[in-house]
């Protein structure tokens, strides 16, 4: 079953040239985009597409390498449009070949929305689709929607996009913390108290939890620790409450898939 092709609407504040250079530049565009490790331009000729070579690292040393062209072109003086086509034969590239496209559209007040839709084709027959499908393409949706918000805090805010996955590593780990704290708490309380033992072990799952409004958690977790640290005097609470709070006020900082659109006006 041929799967649907990845989407991805984000409106930020800027003008069409700034946006432009921001993702036409590989020097700049490899800075926001979780998905290429290093963009590579090739020498063209005057009316050549413009081709190039990416690289994208995985983990462990080991990287993807694959190849592609791309043509921009200007629609008037508030759209543009830039195709892609893009293609990898090497061995631990599950994306064979593919094809897609940017969209910027300048309003009026100040306002662009900047879009992107692309398709590609899997390697390695039955099993490449369906691992395609249970976990890269909606991993890959994820990464294009968090990067386009990334790009949107650099160019609004003037936050550079590593710096911000620096952020998002801490806040992980923060939420790692606290999941492993009440799952410990939680399954030491079973043996004497299972309702106890069952809510702090809840808890330990919502920190795990892609909540939509997560900064609801951080609130309550901040004034139950406040108030343990009130009637035990405790310094362990009162710390344990100020980096529950100081976690999510970098939560509201960060860049989110949510603030795009990933469904298409019909």
């Amino acid at each position: 079953m041929k799967q649907k092709s990845i989407y991805v609407e984000i409106e930020m504040t800027s003008d069409l040239d700034k946006l432009w250079e921001y993702t036409q530049n590989p020097s700049l565009h490899k800075e926001w985009d979780l998905r290429f490790s290093d963009i590579t331009y090739l020498n063209r000729s005057v009316n050549e597409a413009q081709r190039f070579l990416y690289e994208t690292r995985i983990g462990f040393g080991l990287k993807v390498s694959g190849a592609g062209e791309t043509v921009g072109t200007k629609l008037h003086s508030s759209q543009r449009v830039s195709s892609l086509a893009f293609s990898s034969n090497h061995p631990l590239s599950l994306i064979k070949k593919g094809s897609g496209y940017w969209k910027y559209i300048q309003y009026d007040n100040g306002k662009l929305t900047f879009m992107t839709q692309y398709q590609y084709e899997t390697a390695y027959g039955f099993l490449g689709r369906w691992i395609d499908r249970l976990l890269f393409r909606p991993l890959l949706g994820w990464a294009t929607a968090w990067s386009f918000d990334s790009l949107r805090l650099w160019i609004e805010q003037n936050k550079h996009p590593k710096q911000l996955i620096r952020y998002a590593f801490v806040y992980m780990l923060t939420c790692l913390f606290f999941s492993l704290f009440w799952f410990y708490h939680g399954f030491t309380d079973l043996e004497t108290n299972n309702m106890a033992g069952a809510a702090k072990i809840g808890l330990g799952i919502l920190w795990l939890s892609p909540l939509k409004r997560k900064w609801t958690l951080h609130a309550v977790q901040t004034c139950i620790f406040a108030v343990c640290a009130f009637l035990d005097a405790g310094i362990c609470s009162l710390l344990l409450s100020v980096v529950t709070a100081a976690s999510g006020l970098i939560s509201l900082r960060l860049p989110s898939a949510r603030h795009t659109k990933r469904k298409r006006k019909k």
